[in-house]
């Protein structure tokens, strides 16, 4: 039997506020984006860096948590699974949307800019890491 595996691990900073709402049921679901940079030299010594921007989706309690206590600006772990959405729009242009569902998040880096300045009880404490590249916001 063939098995698949989609996963996908990020670390980056929020590129604005989460956003939360809730299904019709009253599920609730948070939104945000995660932006990644990597860093390279080119073979004459001139320095790039790249930017990837990654929506990011959360449910049920998970969202909760990070309504809660993420924020612009603010580094974080995500992982989960790509999911892609396809719809068409009220005047028939097709679109098509990647994103990552989370199953988990650690907030890393300096937790002084906490919305609440205190660690979420349900989260792991996580190693903090210094990133050397700017940030696009």
């Amino acid at each position: 039997m063939s098995r698949g595996l989609n996963k996908v691990m990020i670390i980056g900073h929020l590129g604005r506020d989460p956003e939360m709402r809730y299904t019709p049921s009253g599920r609730p679901v948070t939104t945000f984006s995660v932006a990644t940079s990597r860093t390279w030299n080119t073979a004459d010594g001139e320095r790039h860096t790249e930017t990837e921007w990654f929506n990011v989706v959360t449910w049920g309690n998970l969202a909760e948590i990070c309504k809660q206590y993420l924020t612009k600006g603010q580094q974080v772990y995500v992982e989960g699974r790509l999911q892609t959405r396809r719809w068409e729009d009220s005047e028939g242009i097709k679109h098509t949307s990647v994103e990552i569902v989370a199953s988990e998040m650690m907030i890393l880096g300096d937790r002084r800019d906490n919305a609440q300045n205190q660690t979420p009880p349900s989260l792991e404490e996580g190693e903090e890491e210094e990133i050397e590249d700017e940030y696009p916001f």
